[in-house]
């Protein structure tokens, strides 16, 4: 008796598995602009980000520069999980924001210029919005900038 139900137990743990197997999955992969005024004006963003590291997207004009520190990535990640996708994004752009202030301030530097969107290698160059990327579960952004000192 106990051979007969192992052998019926391995029968229909076998079929679930080719059943669950051929299920087609798709997994959620939308991209989306979202506006870096609001990412900025959030009250986490006013809390955390140092007035004294100033950020240029895309072509924003800005003082000159004295020395330029090279360029630098930042990519970051949430879990989107009971979050709208904006605010996912605008936890995801203000993470991104931190740690390129961390290493103006490491650097000393005091801005970061020519910040544009780098999500998936897709590069977006723009005054005023950020590629963002989110999935199932997880949100991200990639950026790049120049870490620099700024004239006074």
């Amino acid at each position: 008796m106990e051979i007969n139900l192992m052998k019926g137990f391995i029968a229909v743990f076998m079929v679930t598995i080719v059943v669950l197997g051929s299920v087609n999955v798709e997994a959620r992969d939308d991209h989306g602009m979202y506006s870096i005024s609001e990412a900025l004006n959030t009250e986490d963003a006013k809390q955390k980000l140092d007035k004294d590291i100033r950020f240029y997207f895309g072509d924003q004009s800005h003082p000159k520069i004295t020395k330029d520190f090279g360029e630098f990535m930042s990519n970051k990640k949430t879990n989107a999980f009971n979050k709208t996708d904006e605010r996912a994004c605008q936890w995801n752009f203000l993470s991104a924001m931190i740690s390129f202030q961390e290493r103006a301030q490491r650097m000393g530097g005091n801005a970061v210029v020519n910040i544009r969107s780098y999500y998936k290698k897709h590069e977006i160059s723009s005054q005023t919005e950020f590629e963002c990327g989110t999935g199932t579960f997880v949100s991200g952004v990639t950026f790049l900038g120049n870490v620099v000192q700024l004239a006074k």
